[in-house]
C-alpha cells in the first residue's frame, strides 16, 4: 500500500502524464531514506492490485493522486478518490483494491508510532496515544504535503522531507485526529487470544493446527477462533501469515536473501513468501530488500 517509479515534476508530486490514470503498466517502488528516520516510503500505481486483510507497525497516510482505492477498515468498505488520504492506524487490519476500472495511483509514508507521538507532542493538544478518528479524509492540501515529502526525499533535501512531514502529520491529526482508545481490560476471551498468538510468534516457522492449539490451551477450536477473531480482527492463519511477512521485512531490512527469509519465518520456499509478501507489501520481497541496501535514488514520481 517490480521496483521503481522515477518522480516527475508536478506540483502534488505525481509522475508524468505517461504514468497518469490512462496507463496500463502497475509499478511500486517501496524504500527508506537514512535521512527520514522512522519512516518507510511508497509509490505506486495498481490496476488489478489486491492487497489481502494485513496490518502494519506503522501508521499509513496515503494520499491518491488519481483514481479510486477501495479498502476494508472496520468491518465495511471506505473508498478514497483523487486529493484523499487513506488514514489506518497502527496494528488496525484493512485490506485494499482498485475502485475503479483504471485502478488508483498514490504515495504513501509510513512514520512509526514514536515518529507520530513526537510530531503530536510538539505540535498539537492531543492528549494519550494519537491516532486518526476516520480512515478517510478528503483534504487536497495535506494531500500535496505527503506527495513533496516524497520529492523532497528523492531530491535528497532532509530538511525539507523532515519539515514537509512535520506539517502532514500535524495538519492530519488537527484535522482528523484524537487519543487512541486505551485497551479494554482483559476478558477471558482475549487472554485466551493472547496466550495463541504467544504461541503462534514463538512457533511461527512450525505452528501447531488449531485444533492442537486449541487443545493445548484447553479450548475448543470454534471459542479459540472466535476469540482471535474478536481480539484482532482476523483468525489464526490470517494473523499468522501477516506476522511472517513482518519478520520477514526485519529479516530483509537487516540483510538476508529472501529465500533465507522464507524459510526462516516458516513459508515452504521464496515463490511462497514473495506470494503472501506482495499481497501484503506492495513489491516483491527482492526488490525490497533491493531498496533497502543501495544507495539514494535519483529523482522519482509519485
Amino acid at each position: 500500500m517490480s521496483s521503481g517509479e522515477r518522480a516527475g515534476s508536478s506540483t502534488e508530486g505525481a509522475s508524468s502524464s505517461a504514468e497518469g490514470a490512462t496507463s496500463s503498466t502497475e509499478r511500486a517502488r517501496h524504500w527508506r531514506s537514512d535521512e527520514l528516520p522512522g519512516v518507510d516510503l511508497l509509490r505506486a500505481r495498481y490496476i488489478r492490485k489486491t492487497f489481502v486483510r494485513h496490518t502494519h507497525e506503522s501508521f499509513v497516510i496515503a494520499a491518491i493522486a488519481d483514481g479510486v482505492e477501495v479498502f476494508q477498515h472496520g468491518g465495511s468498505d471506505v473508498s478514497a478518490g483523487a486529493g484523499a488520504l487513506a488514514l489506518v492506524n497502527p496494528d488496525t487490519p484493512h485490506t485494499g483494491r482498485a475502485g475503479v476500472p483504471e485502478g488508483w495511483r498514490y504515495g504513501a509514508v509510513y512514520p512509526s508510532p514514536e515518529v507520530v507521538a513526537r510530531i503530536a507532542a510538539e505540535t498539537t493538544t492531543l492528549r494519550g496515544t494519537p491516532g486518526f478518528v476516520t480512515p478517510v479524509l478528503d483534504d487536497p492540501y495535506a494531500a500535496r504535503l505527503v506527495h513533496q515529502v516524497l520529492r523532497a526525499v528523492d531530491e535528497g533535501n532532509a530538511l525539507a522531507a523532515d519539515t514537509l512531514l512535520s506539517l502532514a502529520v500535524t495538519r492530519l491529526l488537527r484535522l482528523n485526529g484524537g487519543p487512541l482508545p486505551e485497551r479494554r481490560p482483559r476478558s477471558a476471551g482475549a487472554f485466551l487470544a493472547a496466550r495463541a498468538r504467544a504461541v503462534l510468534q514463538e512457533r511461527m516457522a512450525a505452528p501447531p493446527t488449531l485444533e492442537r492449539l486449541a487443545a493445548d490451551l484447553g479450548t475448543s477450536p470454534f471459542a479459540l477462533l472466535r476469540a482471535f477473531r474478536a481480539a484482532y480482527g482476523m483468525p489464526p492463519h490470517t494473523w499468522l501469515t501477516d506476522a511472517r511477512v513482518r519478520r520477514a521485512r526485519l529479516l530483509l531490512d537487516a540483510g538476508s536473501a529472501p529465500a533465507e527469509a522464507a524459510v526462516a519465518v516458516g513459508f515452504t520456499d521464496q515463490p511462497h513468501l514473495n506470494r503472501h509478501f506482495t499481497r501484503i507489501v506492495g513489491v516483491p520481497p527482492g526488490a525490497y530488500r533491493r531498496e533497502r541496501h543501495q544507495g539514494p535514488a535519483s529523482g522519482t514520481g509519485g
